[in-house]
Protein backbone atom coordinates (compact mmCIF):
# COMPACT_ATOMS: atom_id res chain seq x y z
CA UNK A 1 0.00 0.00 0.00
CA UNK A 2 3.28 2.42 0.67
CA UNK A 3 3.39 2.15 -3.21
CA UNK A 4 -0.15 3.89 -3.66
CA UNK A 5 1.16 7.54 -2.12
CA UNK A 6 4.01 7.97 -5.27
CA UNK A 7 1.30 6.81 -8.17
CA UNK A 8 -0.34 8.91 -10.37
CA UNK A 9 -3.93 9.78 -9.70
CA UNK A 10 -4.82 8.28 -13.06
CA UNK A 11 -3.12 5.13 -11.73
CA UNK A 12 -5.03 5.23 -8.88
CA UNK A 13 -8.51 5.66 -10.37
CA UNK A 14 -7.55 3.01 -12.76
CA UNK A 15 -6.82 0.76 -10.05
CA UNK A 16 -10.11 1.93 -8.08
CA UNK A 17 -12.09 0.60 -11.26
CA UNK A 18 -10.54 -2.53 -11.69
CA UNK A 19 -10.58 -3.45 -8.36
CA UNK A 20 -7.03 -4.13 -7.26
CA UNK A 21 -7.05 -0.86 -4.82
CA UNK A 22 -9.82 -0.24 -2.28
CA UNK A 23 -10.46 3.59 -1.70
CA UNK A 24 -11.05 3.33 2.08
CA UNK A 25 -8.11 1.96 2.30
CA UNK A 26 -6.08 4.29 -0.13
CA UNK A 27 -7.84 7.16 2.03
CA UNK A 28 -6.33 5.13 5.25
CA UNK A 29 -2.73 4.86 3.68
CA UNK A 30 -2.78 8.88 2.92
CA UNK A 31 -4.45 9.86 6.31
CA UNK A 32 -1.69 7.84 8.22
CA UNK A 33 0.99 8.96 5.96
CA UNK A 34 -0.18 12.43 6.98
CA UNK A 35 -0.32 11.86 10.55
CA UNK A 36 3.09 9.89 10.62
CA UNK A 37 5.38 12.40 8.64
CA UNK A 38 7.49 14.80 10.88
CA UNK A 39 6.47 17.67 8.47
CA UNK A 40 2.76 16.65 8.00
CA UNK A 41 1.84 19.57 9.86
CA UNK A 42 4.12 21.85 7.88
CA UNK A 43 2.51 20.60 4.84
CA UNK A 44 -1.44 20.17 6.30
CA UNK A 45 -2.75 23.40 8.05
CA UNK A 46 -5.40 20.80 9.11
CA UNK A 47 -6.77 17.06 7.76
CA UNK A 48 -10.45 15.85 7.28
CA UNK A 49 -10.60 12.69 8.28
CA UNK A 50 -14.01 12.17 8.95
CA UNK A 51 -15.46 13.85 5.43
CA UNK A 52 -12.52 11.68 3.73
CA UNK A 53 -13.47 8.42 5.60
CA UNK A 54 -17.06 8.77 4.40
CA UNK A 55 -16.15 10.12 0.89
CA UNK A 56 -13.68 7.23 0.36
CA UNK A 57 -16.45 4.80 1.64
CA UNK A 58 -19.06 5.87 -0.92
CA UNK A 59 -16.82 5.73 -3.38
CA UNK A 60 -15.65 1.96 -2.19
CA UNK A 61 -19.73 1.15 -2.58
CA UNK A 62 -19.36 3.14 -6.35
CA UNK A 63 -16.73 0.70 -7.68
CA UNK A 64 -18.29 -2.46 -6.26
CA UNK A 65 -21.79 -1.31 -8.53
CA UNK A 66 -20.00 0.06 -11.21
CA UNK A 67 -21.02 3.25 -10.77
CA UNK A 68 -18.00 5.27 -10.49
CA UNK A 69 -18.59 9.03 -11.65
CA UNK A 70 -15.60 9.64 -13.40
CA UNK A 71 -11.75 8.96 -13.54
CA UNK A 72 -10.89 10.37 -10.08
CA UNK A 73 -13.43 8.64 -8.09
CA UNK A 74 -12.14 7.95 -5.06
CA UNK A 75 -8.68 9.62 -5.78
CA UNK A 76 -7.55 11.57 -2.91
CA UNK A 77 -6.58 15.45 -2.86
CA UNK A 78 -5.29 18.10 -0.74
CA UNK A 79 -6.98 21.78 -1.06
CA UNK A 80 -5.09 24.99 -0.44
CA UNK A 81 -6.63 26.67 2.58
CA UNK A 82 -7.84 29.07 0.65
CA UNK A 83 -10.60 26.93 -0.88
CA UNK A 84 -13.96 27.34 1.45
CA UNK A 85 -14.82 23.80 2.96
CA UNK A 86 -18.03 23.80 4.35
CA UNK A 87 -17.72 23.95 8.77
CA UNK A 88 -13.84 23.46 8.35
CA UNK A 89 -11.70 26.33 8.90
CA UNK A 90 -10.59 28.28 5.44
CA UNK A 91 -7.44 30.92 7.10
CA UNK A 92 -5.49 31.42 3.99
CA UNK A 93 -2.74 31.41 5.78
CA UNK A 94 -3.47 34.32 7.49
CA UNK A 95 -3.92 35.55 11.16
CA UNK A 96 -5.96 38.18 9.74
CA UNK A 97 -8.63 35.00 9.18
CA UNK A 98 -8.31 32.84 12.28
CA UNK A 99 -11.13 30.93 13.06
CA UNK A 100 -13.03 31.79 9.88
CA UNK A 101 -15.14 28.58 9.34
CA UNK A 102 -17.22 28.75 6.10
CA UNK A 103 -20.82 27.11 5.43
CA UNK A 104 -20.32 26.02 2.12
CA UNK A 105 -17.81 24.33 -0.12
CA UNK A 106 -15.96 26.28 -2.70
CA UNK A 107 -17.64 25.56 -5.97
CA UNK A 108 -13.90 23.87 -7.28
CA UNK A 109 -14.46 21.23 -3.83
CA UNK A 110 -18.51 21.09 -4.64
CA UNK A 111 -17.33 20.09 -8.45
CA UNK A 112 -14.82 17.73 -7.07
CA UNK A 113 -16.98 16.12 -4.66
CA UNK A 114 -19.38 15.15 -6.98
CA UNK A 115 -16.90 13.52 -8.96
CA UNK A 116 -16.14 11.39 -6.31
CA UNK A 117 -12.81 13.15 -5.24
CA UNK A 118 -11.66 12.49 -1.46
CA UNK A 119 -10.93 15.79 0.58
CA UNK A 120 -7.87 14.80 2.88
CA UNK A 121 -7.83 18.78 4.02
CA UNK A 122 -6.47 22.10 3.87
CA UNK A 123 -2.92 22.48 2.75
CA UNK A 124 -0.37 25.47 4.04
CA UNK A 125 0.02 29.02 1.95
CA UNK A 126 1.76 31.42 1.35
CA UNK A 127 -0.26 34.90 3.41
CA UNK A 128 -3.01 35.44 1.43
CA UNK A 129 -1.07 34.38 -1.46
CA UNK A 130 0.73 37.18 -1.49
CA UNK A 131 4.23 35.53 -2.28
CA UNK A 132 5.70 33.15 -5.05
CA UNK A 133 8.78 32.25 -2.54
CA UNK A 134 6.30 29.72 0.04
CA UNK A 135 7.95 31.50 3.47
CA UNK A 136 4.82 31.87 6.02
CA UNK A 137 6.68 32.68 9.51
CA UNK A 138 2.87 33.40 10.33
CA UNK A 139 1.51 29.55 9.94
CA UNK A 140 4.14 27.52 8.51
CA UNK A 141 6.63 26.82 5.99
CA UNK A 142 6.76 23.69 4.33
CA UNK A 143 9.66 22.27 2.96
CA UNK A 144 10.79 21.84 -0.93
CA UNK A 145 11.33 18.13 -1.55
CA UNK A 146 15.01 18.43 -2.04
CA UNK A 147 16.66 20.79 0.71
CA UNK A 148 14.68 21.26 3.83
CA UNK A 149 16.89 24.39 3.92
CA UNK A 150 15.31 25.85 0.45
CA UNK A 151 11.80 27.04 -0.04
CA UNK A 152 9.24 25.29 -2.02
CA UNK A 153 7.68 27.84 -3.62
CA UNK A 154 4.48 29.49 -3.45
CA UNK A 155 1.36 30.67 -2.67
CA UNK A 156 0.53 27.20 -3.32
CA UNK A 157 3.10 25.79 -1.26
CA UNK A 158 1.69 22.99 0.70
CA UNK A 159 -0.34 21.96 -1.93
CA UNK A 160 3.09 21.27 -3.80
CA UNK A 161 5.01 19.49 -0.98
CA UNK A 162 1.70 17.31 0.03
CA UNK A 163 2.24 15.71 -3.78
CA UNK A 164 6.60 15.96 -3.92
CA UNK A 165 6.67 14.10 -0.26
CA UNK A 166 4.23 11.74 -1.08
CA UNK A 167 1.36 13.12 1.12
CA UNK A 168 -1.31 13.55 -1.60
CA UNK A 169 -1.51 12.16 -5.17
CA UNK A 170 -2.85 15.90 -6.54
CA UNK A 171 -3.01 19.28 -4.76
CA UNK A 172 -5.71 21.71 -5.73
CA UNK A 173 -3.45 25.20 -5.71
CA UNK A 174 -4.56 28.91 -7.18
CA UNK A 175 -2.37 31.16 -9.43
CA UNK A 176 -2.58 34.85 -9.23
CA UNK A 177 1.15 35.49 -10.75
CA UNK A 178 2.76 31.91 -10.65
CA UNK A 179 1.59 30.44 -7.74
CA UNK A 180 0.43 26.81 -8.86
CA UNK A 181 3.43 26.99 -11.68
CA UNK A 182 6.50 28.15 -9.18
CA UNK A 183 6.35 25.42 -6.53
CA UNK A 184 5.57 22.98 -9.07
CA UNK A 185 8.90 23.41 -10.85
CA UNK A 186 10.99 23.90 -7.39
CA UNK A 187 9.66 20.48 -6.71
CA UNK A 188 9.57 18.81 -10.11
CA UNK A 189 6.00 18.91 -10.61
CA UNK A 190 3.64 19.39 -13.07
CA UNK A 191 1.44 22.16 -12.59
CA UNK A 192 -1.43 23.70 -14.75
CA UNK A 193 -2.08 27.46 -14.76
CA UNK A 194 -5.98 28.16 -16.53
CA UNK A 195 -7.11 30.87 -17.93
CA UNK A 196 -8.62 33.56 -15.87
CA UNK A 197 -12.24 32.71 -15.25
CA UNK A 198 -12.44 29.01 -17.03
CA UNK A 199 -12.49 27.43 -13.17
CA UNK A 200 -15.24 29.03 -11.15
CA UNK A 201 -13.45 31.15 -8.18
CA UNK A 202 -16.75 31.23 -5.81
CA UNK A 203 -16.26 30.58 -2.61
CA UNK A 204 -12.27 30.89 -2.88
CA UNK A 205 -10.26 33.63 -0.80
CA UNK A 206 -9.78 36.09 -3.52
CA UNK A 207 -6.21 38.02 -4.04
CA UNK A 208 -6.51 40.01 -6.91
CA UNK A 209 -9.73 38.83 -8.97
CA UNK A 210 -8.70 40.30 -12.20
CA UNK A 211 -5.91 37.87 -12.25
CA UNK A 212 -6.86 34.84 -10.11
CA UNK A 213 -7.17 31.36 -11.80
CA UNK A 214 -7.25 27.47 -10.40
CA UNK A 215 -4.88 24.43 -11.47
CA UNK A 216 -3.39 21.61 -9.90
CA UNK A 217 -0.37 20.54 -9.01
CA UNK A 218 0.26 16.76 -9.91
CA UNK A 219 2.57 14.23 -11.27
CA UNK A 220 1.56 13.95 -14.74
CA UNK A 221 0.39 15.26 -17.73
CA UNK A 222 -2.37 13.41 -17.65
CA UNK A 223 -3.76 14.15 -13.73
CA UNK A 224 -3.53 17.62 -14.80
CA UNK A 225 -6.40 16.86 -17.84
CA UNK A 226 -7.62 14.76 -15.37
CA UNK A 227 -8.15 17.17 -12.54
CA UNK A 228 -8.97 19.87 -14.67
CA UNK A 229 -12.16 17.98 -15.81
CA UNK A 230 -13.05 17.19 -12.03
CA UNK A 231 -13.08 20.95 -11.01
CA UNK A 232 -15.62 21.85 -13.90
CA UNK A 233 -17.67 18.65 -13.81
CA UNK A 234 -16.43 18.27 -17.35
CA UNK A 235 -14.71 15.72 -19.84
CA UNK A 236 -10.99 15.57 -19.78
CA UNK A 237 -9.00 16.50 -22.65
CA UNK A 238 -7.80 13.81 -24.98
CA UNK A 239 -4.41 12.91 -24.99
CA UNK A 240 -4.17 9.90 -27.09
CA UNK A 241 -1.51 10.33 -30.00
CA UNK A 242 -0.17 13.74 -28.95
CA UNK A 243 3.07 14.41 -30.54
CA UNK A 244 5.66 17.25 -30.99
CA UNK A 245 6.14 16.38 -35.09
CA UNK A 246 4.73 19.62 -36.90
CA UNK A 247 4.83 21.45 -33.80
CA UNK A 248 6.58 25.26 -33.44
CA UNK A 249 7.25 26.15 -30.41
CA UNK A 250 9.03 30.13 -29.85
CA UNK A 251 11.41 30.32 -27.29
CA UNK A 252 10.86 34.02 -25.46
CA UNK A 253 14.63 34.78 -25.66
CA UNK A 254 14.81 37.62 -23.38
CA UNK A 255 13.44 36.32 -20.74
CA UNK A 256 15.14 32.56 -21.28
CA UNK A 257 18.49 34.42 -21.73
CA UNK A 258 17.99 36.67 -18.25
CA UNK A 259 17.01 33.48 -16.20
CA UNK A 260 19.71 32.33 -14.03
CA UNK A 261 22.03 29.53 -14.74
CA UNK A 262 20.37 26.85 -13.84
CA UNK A 263 16.96 26.83 -15.17
CA UNK A 264 18.56 28.34 -18.49
CA UNK A 265 20.76 25.29 -18.78
CA UNK A 266 17.77 23.35 -18.31
CA UNK A 267 15.57 24.98 -20.87
CA UNK A 268 18.55 24.25 -23.31
CA UNK A 269 17.90 20.40 -22.41
CA UNK A 270 14.20 20.53 -23.14
CA UNK A 271 14.58 22.47 -26.32
CA UNK A 272 16.88 19.88 -27.54
CA UNK A 273 14.52 17.54 -26.21
CA UNK A 274 11.44 18.88 -28.20
CA UNK A 275 13.38 19.05 -31.48
CA UNK A 276 14.71 15.53 -31.52
CA UNK A 277 10.90 14.37 -31.05
CA UNK A 278 10.36 16.75 -34.05
CA UNK A 279 9.45 20.38 -33.23
CA UNK A 280 10.53 23.40 -34.77
CA UNK A 281 12.06 26.00 -31.62
CA UNK A 282 12.87 29.70 -32.84
CA UNK A 283 13.94 31.46 -30.43
CA UNK A 284 12.55 35.36 -30.41
CA UNK A 285 11.07 38.74 -28.47
CA UNK A 286 7.61 39.91 -28.47
CA UNK A 287 7.60 43.46 -27.61
CA UNK A 288 3.74 43.14 -26.09
CA UNK A 289 5.33 40.94 -23.42
CA UNK A 290 7.63 43.58 -21.62
CA UNK A 291 4.88 46.10 -22.27
CA UNK A 292 2.66 43.94 -20.42
CA UNK A 293 5.24 43.40 -17.49
CA UNK A 294 6.16 46.77 -17.20
CA UNK A 295 1.83 47.28 -15.99
CA UNK A 296 2.90 45.30 -13.39
CA UNK A 297 3.24 47.52 -9.82
CA UNK A 298 -0.34 49.08 -11.08
CA UNK A 299 -2.10 45.32 -11.75
CA UNK A 300 -1.84 43.92 -8.66
CA UNK A 301 -0.98 45.52 -5.37
CA UNK A 302 -3.71 48.37 -6.11
CA UNK A 303 -6.35 45.52 -6.59
CA UNK A 304 -4.78 43.17 -3.92
CA UNK A 305 -4.88 46.61 -1.10
CA UNK A 306 -8.34 47.91 -2.75
CA UNK A 307 -9.58 43.84 -1.56
CA UNK A 308 -8.00 43.63 1.74
CA UNK A 309 -7.90 47.08 3.20
CA UNK A 310 -10.38 47.47 5.41
CA UNK A 311 -9.14 43.93 7.30
CA UNK A 312 -5.39 44.13 6.71
CA UNK A 313 -5.30 48.19 8.53
CA UNK A 314 -7.73 46.49 11.41
CA UNK A 315 -5.11 44.38 12.77
CA UNK A 316 -1.74 45.13 10.82
CA UNK A 317 -0.02 43.58 13.61
CA UNK A 318 -1.39 40.22 12.93
CA UNK A 319 0.40 39.96 9.04
CA UNK A 320 4.36 38.92 8.49
CA UNK A 321 5.71 42.60 7.74
CA UNK A 322 7.20 41.80 4.18
CA UNK A 323 3.78 40.29 3.10
CA UNK A 324 2.00 43.33 4.89
CA UNK A 325 4.25 45.96 3.18
CA UNK A 326 3.73 44.33 -0.36
CA UNK A 327 -0.13 44.87 -0.06
CA UNK A 328 0.14 48.76 1.28
CA UNK A 329 2.26 49.35 -2.17
CA UNK A 330 -0.94 49.60 -3.34
CA UNK A 331 -1.76 52.82 -1.66
CA UNK A 332 -1.96 56.07 -2.80
CA UNK A 333 -2.12 54.63 -6.15
CA UNK A 334 -3.88 56.79 -8.61
CA UNK A 335 -7.37 55.28 -10.15
CA UNK A 336 -6.65 56.98 -13.24
CA UNK A 337 -3.29 55.43 -13.26
CA UNK A 338 -4.84 52.12 -13.05
CA UNK A 339 -7.40 52.24 -15.88
CA UNK A 340 -4.82 53.29 -17.81
CA UNK A 341 -2.65 50.37 -17.21
CA UNK A 342 -5.55 47.95 -17.75
CA UNK A 343 -6.61 49.59 -21.24
CA UNK A 344 -2.65 49.08 -21.86
CA UNK A 345 -2.67 45.40 -20.33
CA UNK A 346 -5.79 44.64 -23.04
CA UNK A 347 -3.84 46.42 -25.54
CA UNK A 348 -0.32 44.21 -25.72
CA UNK A 349 -2.88 40.92 -25.09
CA UNK A 350 -4.11 41.77 -28.81
CA UNK A 351 -0.44 42.42 -29.83
CA UNK A 352 0.98 39.49 -27.92
CA UNK A 353 -1.19 37.00 -29.72
CA UNK A 354 -1.55 38.67 -33.13
CA UNK A 355 2.69 38.12 -32.92
CA UNK A 356 2.43 34.47 -31.38
CA UNK A 357 -0.24 33.39 -33.54
CA UNK A 358 1.86 31.06 -35.99
CA UNK A 359 3.21 28.94 -32.53
CA UNK A 360 1.99 26.07 -30.51
CA UNK A 361 3.02 27.40 -27.49
CA UNK A 362 5.90 29.81 -26.18
CA UNK A 363 8.29 27.93 -24.00
CA UNK A 364 10.84 29.47 -21.05
CA UNK A 365 12.24 28.62 -18.10
CA UNK A 366 9.57 28.59 -15.24
CA UNK A 367 11.34 30.02 -12.67
CA UNK A 368 14.39 32.64 -13.17
CA UNK A 369 15.87 31.48 -10.28
CA UNK A 370 16.08 28.47 -8.45
CA UNK A 371 14.67 27.99 -4.78
CA UNK A 372 16.25 30.54 -1.92
CA UNK A 373 17.47 29.77 1.34
CA UNK A 374 14.82 30.09 4.11
CA UNK A 375 17.42 31.94 6.59
CA UNK A 376 19.06 34.49 4.42
CA UNK A 377 15.13 35.28 3.06
CA UNK A 378 14.44 35.92 7.09
CA UNK A 379 17.37 37.91 7.97
CA UNK A 380 17.65 39.82 4.50
CA UNK A 381 15.04 41.94 3.72
CA UNK A 382 16.73 43.13 0.20
CA UNK A 383 17.59 39.72 -0.94
CA UNK A 384 13.83 38.63 -0.06
CA UNK A 385 12.80 41.58 -2.42
CA UNK A 386 14.74 40.46 -4.99
CA UNK A 387 14.26 36.97 -4.44
CA UNK A 388 10.41 37.40 -4.71
CA UNK A 389 10.09 39.45 -7.80
CA UNK A 390 12.24 36.99 -9.69
CA UNK A 391 10.36 34.38 -8.58
CA UNK A 392 7.56 35.03 -10.33
CA UNK A 393 8.73 37.13 -12.93
CA UNK A 394 8.22 34.74 -15.96
CA UNK A 395 5.53 32.63 -14.46
CA UNK A 396 3.84 36.64 -14.74
CA UNK A 397 3.61 36.78 -18.20
CA UNK A 398 0.61 34.21 -18.25
CA UNK A 399 -1.20 35.87 -15.81
CA UNK A 400 -0.99 39.58 -17.18
CA UNK A 401 -1.28 38.08 -20.84
CA UNK A 402 -4.31 36.21 -19.63
CA UNK A 403 -3.11 33.02 -20.92
CA UNK A 404 -3.12 29.58 -19.95
CA UNK A 405 0.39 27.60 -18.82
CA UNK A 406 1.68 24.60 -18.09
CA UNK A 407 5.27 23.63 -16.17
CA UNK A 408 6.50 20.04 -16.51
CA UNK A 409 9.96 18.79 -14.65
CA UNK A 410 13.02 19.15 -17.18
CA UNK A 411 15.12 16.27 -15.17
CA UNK A 412 17.42 18.95 -13.72
CA UNK A 413 16.24 19.63 -9.96
CA UNK A 414 13.83 22.34 -9.26
CA UNK A 415 14.46 23.45 -12.94
CA UNK A 416 10.97 23.70 -14.67
CA UNK A 417 10.29 24.26 -18.43
CA UNK A 418 7.19 26.64 -19.28
CA UNK A 419 4.78 26.33 -22.17
CA UNK A 420 1.71 29.25 -22.60
CA UNK A 421 -0.92 29.21 -24.76
CA UNK A 422 -3.75 31.39 -26.07
CA UNK A 423 -6.79 31.60 -23.50
CA UNK A 424 -9.31 29.01 -23.44
CA UNK A 425 -6.79 26.43 -24.68
CA UNK A 426 -6.29 23.99 -22.31
CA UNK A 427 -6.70 20.74 -24.14
CA UNK A 428 -4.30 21.58 -26.81
CA UNK A 429 -1.86 22.66 -24.78
CA UNK A 430 -1.96 19.92 -22.34
CA UNK A 431 -1.63 17.61 -25.68
CA UNK A 432 1.16 19.55 -26.30
CA UNK A 433 2.28 19.24 -22.80
CA UNK A 434 1.62 15.08 -23.04
CA UNK A 435 3.72 15.16 -26.02
CA UNK A 436 6.68 17.59 -24.11
CA UNK A 437 6.43 15.09 -21.32
CA UNK A 438 7.52 11.94 -23.45
CA UNK A 439 10.11 14.06 -25.15
CA UNK A 440 11.57 14.68 -21.71
CA UNK A 441 11.43 11.40 -20.41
Amino acid sequence: MQDWLWMSAGDLGRGIATGDINAEALCETYLAAIAASDIGNRVYARTTPDRARAEAAAAGKRAKLGLRRGPLDGVPISWKDLFDSAGVATEAGSALLRGRVPQDDAVVLANATHGGAVCLGKTHMSELAFSGLGLNPVTATPPNRHDANLLPGGSSSGAAAAVAFGLAPVGIGSDTGGSVRNPAAWNDLVGLKTTLHRVPVTGSVPLVASMDTIGPLCRTVEDAALTLALLEGGKPADLRGATLRGTRLLVLADYADSSRDAPRAALKHAVQRFEDAGATVVRDTIPAVQDAMDLTPLLFAPEAYATWRETIEAAPHLMYDRILERFRNGRGVDAADVLAAQRARAAAQAAYLRDTAGYDAVVLPTSAILPPETKRLLEDEPYYISENLMALRNTRVGNVLGLCGLTLPTGVPMCGVMALAPPLQEERLLRLGAAMEAALA
